[in-house]
């Protein structure tokens, strides 16, 4: 395929990545942006061995490994001390079988956005999309204040959950959360190579996840994370914090050092969360990637490390066909039958953490927690968590981190 005028509407890791992707197989290709100055929003997230196969390509992934922390197990307790639920291994995998690497937001967007900026590709600020209309054969995207784009080959659809460039669809989900960004805690409370979870029943849920130093930080810090209904925000906001901070440690005694440093509820921002999959995710001249196409519960920012496949898989749909039609119809198939499967797989297990029933939990804690420390359930689960579950790379060409070295 020749050389493509493409727009990418979105500054998230799938735009920032696509943008690379797509600059280097030999695309004029241009950034839109609503902030004036590009920035992340939210606390930390997990890069999955299946984002690092990414990163790894894109020559980005110790930039990212130096900027994060290197996470090999994830832990999930009933209470204080309670019942092992969840205790997933990336060994479980087999030999040399990765790790996922707990980062910030900010970490991850500064990574990719260097690469971007130093690439040369042109970021276009402080416009709000409206949505898109067909021109010429090709698409422009239109914005709030009434102007318009300049006509593309491509538009590629990287602006999330609320994008306005697909008709609503999909359902909120009854469970967020809310996150801060707290310095590492001294002491030996915490594993520093892990994932540690607490839960009450389904309604409440405690995370601690290292994510390295941040930009603009001296020193290591935890992203802090507490399940909360959606509609008790607002009595959340309304009540004292300490009320909060006593029902945190409650659960998690060990919390009480990081929620000293909380002393405002502005510290903390919380996370609506959505499941919606776009049944046509390709369109005349338009594909919608990432949480455009597809969002569910974010499993700890797994919806970042499916936004570089789709990155990925978009790039090589038009390295491997002859227009742009086809280009798109290409990365919907090398990508669809995963897309399913997770979708799937999450509207499946969310209720089991994040819900008001009282039989999944009960399940989980006397039947399944005792059951996952047992093969073929550690395997499963290990497969599931780092992404890996359904064989995604394969069919993109891409290899893991640990197969690097063999």
């Amino acid at each position: 395929m020749g050389t493509l005028d493409i727009a990418i509407a979105g500054c998230g890791p799938g735009g920032l990545a696509a943008a690379l992707l797509l600059h280097r197989g030999g695309h004029r290709v241009t950034m839109f942006e609503r902030f004036v100055k590009p920035q992340p929003i939210g606390s930390g997230l997990m890069i999955q061995p299946t984002g690092l196969a990414v990163l790894d390509a894109l020559g980005l992934g110790e930039a990212v490994r130096h900027s994060g922390a290197r996470i090999d197990r994830l832990l999930g307790l009933t209470g204080a001390g309670g019942r092992t639920v969840l205790d997933v291994h990336y060994d479980a995998l087999g030999r040399g079988s990765g790790y996922g690497i707990g980062i910030h937001r900010a970490s991850l967007f500064a990574v990719l956005f260097d690469a971007v900026t130093a690439a040369g590709i042109s970021i276009v600020t402080g416009c709000t999309i409206a949505g898109t209309s067909l021109a010429g054969g090709g698409r422009r995207l239109t914005f709030a204040d009434g102007q318009t784009s300049p006509t593309f080959d491509l538009i590629v659809d990287a602006l999330g959950t609320r994008t306005p460039l697909t008709p609503p669809t999909g359902r909120a989900l009854a469970y967020g959360a809310l996150w801060a960004s707290l310095d590492w805690p001294a002491g030996p409370d915490f594993n520093g190579a892990a994932l540690e979870q607490r839960y009450h029943r389904a309604s409440k849920m405690a995370g601690v996840l290292p994510i390295g130093t941040p930009p603009g930080r001296a020193g290591p810090q935890a992203a802090f994370f507490w399940s909360l209904r959606a509609d008790s925000l607002d009595a959340w906001r309304a009540a004292r914090l300490d009320a909060w901070k006593a029902d945190v440690t409650k659960l998690w005694p060990a919390c009480a050092g990081l929620l000293d440093q909380i002393h405002d509820a502005e510290q903390l921002t919380f996370a609506r969360y959505t499941h919606r999959t776009l049944r046509s995710p390709g369109e005349e001249a338009l594909i919608h990637i990432g949480d455009a196409w597809h969002s569910a519960s974010p499993q700890l920012g797994q919806g970042a490390n499916m936004a570089l496949l789709d990155a990925w898989a978009l790039a090589a749909g038009l390295r491997e066909t002859d227009n742009v039609a086809d280009g798109i119809l290409r990365a919907v198939t090398l990508r669809r039958r995963h897309v399913r499967l997770y979708q799937q797989l999450t509207a499946l297990f969310t209720p089991v953490y994040q819900s008001d029933s009282r039989v999944l939990p009960f399940i989980r804690d006397r039947i399944v927690g005792p059951l996952s420390g047992i093969w073929p359930a550690t395997w499963i689960q290990a497969a599931m968590v780092s992404g890996l579950v359904g064989n995604p790379l394969a069919p993109l060409g891409l290899i893991r981190q640990d197969e690097h070295a063999t």
